[in-house]
């Protein structure tokens, strides 16, 4: 019983203090929820996850990363509007925290929809929302590498892209076991993106199997499939 009287004092605070909220401006109105959210994420059994705590932020704030491998053709670009504008925004941002901006870490386009479309734009006074990719995803190799699982993982990504982030990956010194265990790849597979930036140089030394020399060879990378 005390347990329940607990709750429910708690609860009947929170109203009325959330009242006041009512009398504040739009702007004032967003930081104080914003503010109300993180203290209660950091006593949240479930602060571990990012979806945790949705914040709403200036657009402006956002900004796109320089290494995205999804790509959207126009039409499902608009039928991505369409959603937004039909159904509001279902699902957040994923950003990284950068100096006074954020960084899209996966969401471009829904990113995208929100800056451009007029009427989303309007409805949702010009912010964003967004959650932060956890503390120990803050270096660059590790965000591609979440960026591409959450491509992956809606089975979007363009190959070249993929095969670029694979060799900056490996320029950050990443193994290619790390790699493969990161972007949810086999062995193979990372060769294969290797191979299509033209590095044979990196890889001379490597033992290939002789179903990938029958296939394809560093000389003629048109013919990876």
């Amino acid at each position: 019983m005390k347990t329940e009287k607990l709750i429910k004092m708690i609860i009947g605070k929170s109203k009325e203090a959330f009242e006041d909220i009512e009398n504040l401006s739009l702007e004032e109105k967003v930081e104080v929820i914003n503010e109300i959210k993180k203290a209660l994420h950091k006593i949240s059994p479930m602060k571990a996850e990012p979806v945790d705590c949705v914040l709403w932020v200036q657009s402006s704030g956002i900004i796109a990363n320089d290494y995205n491998p999804n790509s959207v053709a126009p039409p499902e670009m608009k039928l991505l509007e369409l959603s937004i504008m039909a159904d509001g925004y279902t699902q957040p941002i994923v950003t990284f925290k950068k100096d006074d901006s954020r960084e899209v870490v996966d969401g471009f386009h829904r990113h995208r929809v929100g800056k451009e479309c007029q009427s989303v734009r309007e409805r949702i006074n010009g912010y964003l929302p967004v959650v932060t990719i956890n503390d120990d995803r803050q270096d660059k190799g590790d965000r591609m590498a979440a960026t591409i699982r959450h491509n992956r993982a809606r089975g979007k990504h363009r190959i070249d892209a993929m095969a670029e982030i694979v060799v900056d990956l490996k320029k950050r010194n990443w193994s290619d076991e790390k790699i493969a265990k990161n972007l949810g790849m086999d062995a193979d597979e990372v060769l294969r993106l290797a191979q299509i930036t033209g590095l044979a140089e990196a890889f001379k030394d490597r033992d290939f199997s002789q179903s990938w020399e029958a296939e394809v060879t560093f000389d003629e990378p048109e013919k990876i499939t």
